[in-house]
C-alpha cells in the first residue's frame, strides 16, 4: 500500500471508532483498544517496519494534522506515536485488547522490561485492578520487591467463562395475571424469585430490587439487583416491556461500570447484565457480558396460571 491507502485505513478506523464511543457513551471500551493497537500496526508498516519506525515521526506530524482537524486532539502527534509504541510492545499478543482498558495501557507503555509490564498485566488480570489500583503498584515497586522473580513471565490469558450454567430455553416466568407494565414484570418475578433463580441457572442470590447507585451527580435505579455465587459477580437486571433499543445497551453499560466502582470487591469477577425485554408475544432475556459486551438471546414464554391461595 502507498502512504495515502495507509493514511485512509487509520482514518477509517479512528472514525469508525469515535462514532461508537458517542453511541456507547461508556470513554473506554474493547473497541478503543483494538483501534488504537490497529492504528499503531498501521503506522509501523506504513514507515517500513519496528526497525525502521523511530524515523518515520515526520510521516506521524503530517497525518497528525489531518486527524487533529477531523477528530480532536485525541490524535494529535504525541497520542500517534503512543499508538506505534502500543502495537510495538503488544504485537504478539493482540489478545490482550479485550482484558485492559486504555488507561491500564498507558500506565504500562513507559515500562520498558517485557517481564516487569507482563508482571502488572497479570496482576490486574487476576486481581480485577482498576487504573488506580494499578498506579499504586506500579508506585510501591511490587515487581521490584518480588523475592523470586521468574526468568520469563508470560501474559495471563484468562479462560473466557460462560454466563451461567445450566440455562434453561426457553426459560418460563410465572404470572398470575395480565403482563401490561414493566412494574407488573418486576413483581411476578419477585414473587416466584426461586424459580425464576432455576430457570437462569444455578448460584444466584438476590441483593435487592430498585437498587440506589449514584455515579456522584446523579442517583439511578437498578430494578433487580443479584450475585451469582458460582460466577462470583453481581448480575444486574433491567426489565423493558418493549423490544430492545441502541440505548439499553448503553444504559445496562453504565449500570455494569457503576456496580464495578460502588459494589464489586477485588477478588469479584466483573458485573455481567440481562435486560428482559419484549418481542411479539415473547420475552427475551438479552445476556451481556462486560468483557465483550455480546448479547446472548434466549425466548421466555409466560405461563398463566390461576393463584387460589
Amino acid at each position: 500500500m502507498n502512504e495515502e491507502t495507509y493514511y485512509q485505513e487509520i482514518e477509517h478506523l479512528i472514525k469508525k471508532n469515535e462514532i461508537s464511543k458517542r453511541v456507547r457513551t461508556l470513554e473506554e471500551s474493547n473497541d478503543t483498544v483494538t483501534t488504537y493497537w490497529n492504528v499503531g500496526r498501521l503506522i509501523v508498516e506504513a514507515q517500513g517496519g519496528e526497525s525502521r519506525a523511530k524515523y518515520g515521526n515526520e510521516l506521524i506530524k503530517k497525518w497528525s494534522v489531518r486527524l487533529t482537524e477531523q477528530y480532536g486532539k485525541g490524535y494529535d502527534a504525541t497520542n500517534l506515536r503512543r499508538f506505534r509504541q502500543f502495537y510495538n510492545a503488544f504485537q504478539k499478543c493482540e489478545p490482550v485488547d479485550r482484558i485492559l482498558s486504555w488507561s491500564h495501557y498507558m500506565c504500562l507503555l513507559p515500562i520498558k522490561d517485557e517481564n516487569k509490564r507482563n508482571y502488572y498485566i497479570n496482576l490486574c488480570i487476576t486481581n480485577n485492578l482498576s487504573k488506580r489500583e494499578l498506579i499504586k503498584e506500579i508506585k510501591s515497586n511490587s515487581y521490584e520487591r518480588l523475592i523470586d522473580k521468574p526468568e520469563k513471565i508470560d501474559i495471563i490469558i484468562p479462560k473466557k467463562r460462560s454466563i451461567t450454567t445450566n440455562m434453561k430455553d426457553p426459560i418460563i416466568i410465572e404470572v398470575d395475571k395480565e403482563i401490561t407494565s414493566e412494574h407488573d414484570l418486576e413483581l411476578s418475578i419477585l414473587a416466584n424469585l426461586e424459580f425464576f433463580f432455576k430457570q437462569l441457572g444455578e448460584g444466584f442470590a438476590y441483593i435487592s430490587h430498585q437498587y440506589k447507585i449514584s455515579d456522584g451527580n446523579k442517583n439511578y435505579y437498578i430494578d433487580i439487583l443479584l450475585f451469582n455465587l458460582n460466577l462470583n459477580c453481581y448480575v444486574v437486571i433491567e426489565l423493558k416491556l418493549r423490544p430492545l433499543k441502541k440505548e439499553d445497551k448503553a444504559q445496562m453499560e453504565y449500570y455494569m461500570k457503576l456496580v464495578d466502582e460502588n459494589l464489586k470487591l477485588p477478588h469479584h469477577n466483573k458485573t455481567i447484565g440481562i435486560i428482559i425485554t419484549k418481542e411479539s408475544d415473547k420475552l427475551i432475556a438479552n445476556f451481556i457480558k462486560s468483557e465483550e459486551i455480546i448479547p446472548l438471546t434466549y425466548k421466555l414464554e409466560q405461563i398463566k396460571e390461576t393463584i387460589n391461595e
